[in-house]
């Protein structure tokens, strides 16, 4: 067969599993090339004393539990990442990682495009492609809003369609949608729905040029239409954020933060429909593909295809036309934020100087060049539940921010605080400018469904001064707090190890969810 199962040998017991894995410092280890089967480089991970509990308690259970069906632990989706073709430096996950499909949440993995065997996966992209954070700054503080915080929550929530099946406010055609695929926010630009220096302040300035609407299918089309400017369920929130604390004043302030208690909006989503249904559709493709050029994983989630190949081309121009789209969406929520923001206080966006601080996506695969031995090298990263964090002085980062370092937006889960943090040069050399992207789960949606109760969470969230809107309350549970890895943990990981640097904690006041 053109995989290979992980059950031609002997399980290990645990303590075997042990003697492969290493600790590097006091925030990561090392996955040793005998792990699993064919690896072509070591793998990495990030996690300081109590991460750590999590990812080898998984292990330990996987041990225990061989064949008993759902997703590999973490490790072992690291390890199994670092033998597919192509790849080069290691196979690194970050502090917030956890198992997924294929490679686990929160893997990064780089592909040298000069080698003909490399690949591209689809599940090193994840299916909620382009799936990322935006962050609006305004001049108001929490004093302002207090008096007006269940109005203005309820405008945000009557202004942004959310929940599952959830129709957007912007009217879209068949043709706009085509438009929209191919130019991602300079349709938004066109429109009118965002300003000319959003764009400046967005991760590929919020278009890939690649993008081919032809290749994204007719069902992922009629996905997608409805659902532009949609909020969508799930771990995806618009929360009005209050700055609690402020690490690096000087890069705060490039940022237009200026003082704690200033008012920020924070946008998670990605691409709906559309973007799923083009996951689905290249892995389809991507099966028969490796039959034909007979590319070996350890395991079948991992579908790939060379990089050059007729499918892995069809899918980086569908995934392209699927990250404009994201970016469309958010730019749309954006738009609706603005408006309800005016609309409550009587004012205009522009005086309620309601500017982008910046947009990064956390689940995209893309080109870029990197240092690799003394040499320049191109790679295709694969970042799946990571975020890019460029250094200062780097040619693809926003003039704002070439002293800084790009920001970087760590979403937390409802009720938790988020982070902004900057990229740094070690990032930029240990995990080639990525950083972790959220919380990560600690415990799987069906457990939190059993665990936990959705009035006690909701009321826990009342407690803390939240106020909350959500279209589907059974789904509150699974992204409860209780069901991830805390935030603060995950984030000063990164700061410990050097991979990126703390520079605002924001406190939510207000959450939207689906």
């Amino acid at each position: 067969h053109y995989y290979i199962t992980n059950n031609l040998r002997m399980p290990r017991t645990y303590q075997e599993e042990l003697q492969f894995i290493e600790r590097i410092d006091d925030y990561s280890f090392r996955i040793k090339k005998e792990f699993q089967p064919n690896m072509l480089v070591e793998g990495e991970f990030f996690a300081n004393s109590r991460l750590q509990y999590l990812m080898f308690d998984e292990l330990k259970n996987h041990c225990r539990n061989v064949g008993q069906g759902g997703f590999l632990p973490a490790m072992k989706q690291i390890a199994n990442v670092a033998a597919l073709p192509g790849i080069v430096k290691r196979s690194i996950a970050l502090p917030d990682v956890h198992s997924g499909y294929g490679f686990a949440i929160g893997n990064m993995a780089a592909f040298d495009m000069d080698n003909p065997e490399a690949i591209v996966s689809p599940g090193g992209v994840g299916f909620d492609i382009n799936c990322g954070v935006r962050l609006l700054r305004t001049n108001l503080f929490e004093k302002d809003i207090q008096p007006v915080k269940e109005q203005l929550t309820q405008t945000l929530f009557n202004h942004i369609p959310v929940g599952v099946g959830s129709k957007g406010m912007i009217p879209m055609t068949a043709r706009d949608l085509e438009e929209a695929l191919e130019m991602g926010m300079d349709w938004s630009l066109r429109e009118g729905y965002i300003w000319a220096e959003d764009k400046e302040h967005c991760e590929e300035y919020g278009r890939m040029l690649q993008a081919d609407p032809t290749k994204v299918s007719a069902r992922a089309k009629k996905r997608g239409l409805p659902q532009l400017g949609t909020l969508g369920a799930g771990n995806h929130y618009a929360e009005i954020q209050v700055v609690e604390e402020i690490f690096n004043k000087q890069a705060a302030k490039r940022m237009g933060i200026d003082e704690e208690g200033q008012v920020c909006v924070m946008i998670h989503c990605g691409s709906r429909g559309l973007g799923h249904q083009v996951a689905t559709d290249a892995l389809t493709e991507m099966e028969r593909a490796m039959k034909r050029d007979n590319i070996v994983v350890n395991d079948r989630q991992l579908a790939c295809a060379r990089i050059n190949s007729e499918e892995g081309q069809n899918y980086l121009k569908a995934m392209a036309a699927a990250a404009n789209y994201a970016w469309v969406n958010r730019s749309s929520m954006t738009f609706l934020c603005r408006q309800a923001f005016a609309k409550i206080f009587n004012s205009t966006p522009d005086d309620l100087d309601m500017h982008m601080i910046y947009d990064v996506s956390h689940n995209i695969a893309k080109v870029e060049q990197h240092m690799l031995d003394g040499k320049l090298k191109t790679l295709m990263m694969h970042r799946k539940g990571a975020t890019r964090a460029f250094p200062p002085n780097h040619p693809l980062i926003p003039v704002d921010y070439q002293l800084t370092g790009q920001p970087v937006l760590i979403g937390g889960t409802m009720g938790t605080c988020s982070y902004v943090l900057t990229g740094t040069e070690k990032g930029m050399e240990r995990t080639l400018g990525t950083t972790c992207h959220g919380a990560g789960r600690a415990y799987s949606r069906a457990k939190s469904r059993r665990n936990l109760d959705y009035m006690t969470v909701l009321e826990n969230l009342k407690e803390k001064g939240i106020s909350i809107r959500v279209a589907s309350p059974k789904l509150v549970m699974e992204e409860a707090p209780e069901s991830y890895k805390n935030v603060t943990d995950v984030v000063d990981t990164c700061h410990g190890a050097g991979i990126s640097d703390k520079c605002i904690k924001l406190r939510p006041i207000a959450v939207i969810k689906g």
